[in-house]
């Protein structure tokens, strides 16, 4: 029998069957990619296209702060209040309720709550990673948002996050943010071995080749979590360049397997929500995953990882 304790961690991961949200699903990843496009029309670049991401924040999903001119703003999906939030430096602000519309009228409400807060913006017209894709300024075919599947998912979020991040804290390389990926809206942390990667071939729907050659530029271990794959989602793992054997390397836990179809390690997120200990379960699928890819490529582990703890008894 659980214990208590182990059974309130078990209630922090929600339930949320892929089918059941489907269309608010599809709805919510075009209004995350037109305000994805907006921290990309003013961010600096940075390697990987890390200045595009979005974070998980106590309320939801959040640009942090973009420059423009002398001064900041930043956008928030709020998942608790279901508003879209858009804050300047000098004190300006405007919110647009989160409910069904369609894409084409998020479009423009975000459009013109840019200008009125004097941050005029334009945007590419049509999504990433997606096929179709149809242009935001005429989509009415996704116009559905239920806030209850929406929270359910900033839940699911969290957890992945806040377990994510303790893994992140394991490695002292060159090593991404925790940060949410909203061309396949994806939860993702990367580390890398320090070497440069053989050049991407791309391949991604309706997404430039040099795009991923960018994404790709150098050997990675990458891990997230998606919440289109399986029953309920899945946390994922994989390698590129690929090293030989990967995809028959032993990982844990049980539930997890390599799928070829999308070159990667799946563990479905139903198994972590029902484990005993979800924490651990999804702690030893990314440790057991990297160790796979890491010793595969040769990397110099001792030189990459450290111990988060190693200060806890100053």
């Amino acid at each position: 029998m659980a214990t208590t304790e182990t059974s309130r961690a078990g209630a922090a991961w929600p339930r949320l069957r892929v089918d059941d949200w489907a269309e608010t699903r599809e709805t919510l990843h075009m209004w995350v990619q037109i305000v994805g496009k907006v921290r990309l029309a003013h961010a600096p670049l940075l390697n990987h296209w890390w200045e595009v991401t979005f974070y998980v924040t106590p309320r939801g999903l959040t640009t942090s702060a973009i420059p423009y001119g002398a001064g900041f703003f930043d956008i928030e999906f709020d998942f608790v209040d279901h508003m879209l939030r858009l804050r300047t430096s000098d004190g300006g602000a405007r919110d647009i309720a989160l409910e069904s519309m369609p894409v084409a009228d998020f479009h423009g409400c975000v459009g013109q709550a840019l200008e009125e807060l004097g941050v005029p913006t334009t945007i590419q017209d049509h999504p990433n990673e997606v096929e179709p894709a149809v242009p935001f300024s005429v989509d009415y075919q996704h116009h559905t948002y239920d806030p209850r599947a929406a929270h359910l998912f900033w839940r699911q979020l969290l957890q992945a996050d806040r377990v994510l991040g303790a893994f992140r804290a394991q490695f002292v390389g060159k090593v991404s943010p925790v940060h949410f990926f909203w061309g396949a809206m994806d939860l993702a942390c990367t580390r890398f071995s320090g070497r440069r990667a053989p050049r991407h071939p791309g391949g991604a729907p309706n997404c430039g080749d040099w795009v991923m050659v960018e994404g790709y530029s150098h050997e990675l271990s990458s891990c997230g979590f998606w919440p289109g794959g399986g029953e309920e989602g899945a946390f994922y793992s994989y390698a590129y360049p690929e090293p030989a054997g990967f995809a028959d390397s032993p990982v844990s836990p049980s539930d997890a397997f390599y799928s070829r179809q999308n070159g990667q390690f799946l563990l479905p997120y139903e198994a972590v929500r029902t484990a005993d200990d979800p924490d651990r379960t999804v702690a030893g699928f990314l440790h057991s995953t990297y160790v796979a890819a890491a010793n595969g490529a040769g990397w110099d582990r001792a030189a990459l990882e450290t111990d988060p703890d190693r200060w806890a008894d100053r």
